[in-house]
């Protein structure tokens, strides 16, 4: 039985292992190091989600606070003018 030659690459296709040169326990340690960079990158990307997303969430509470003054406004100029008018 022969052992077909592969290589172990890295998440962005960069060889780790040279063919030929694989044993089932560095297959094992590849793979490990393999998972925790997949790992390490989806916490990144975990992170970066939850700012962004507090980011988004203060955006949109700043713009009800903005719509909120922008529509006293116009109550109030509304009801000076309907003052104005009456006088």
């Amino acid at each position: 039985m022969t052992r077909k030659k592969h290589k172990m690459s890295g998440p962005n296709g960069d060889s780790l292992v040279p063919a030929g040169e694989v044993s089932g326990e560095e297959d094992y340690a590849a793979l490990d190091f393999m998972l925790d960079q997949i790992s390490f990158c989806l916490d990144h990307l975990e992170e970066k989600n939850d700012h962004l997303h507090a980011q988004l969430q203060d955006l949109l509470e700043s713009n009800r606070e903005a719509r909120r003054d922008f529509q006293q406004q116009l109550n109030q100029n509304g009801a000076n003018s309907a003052q104005e008018a009456g006088m």
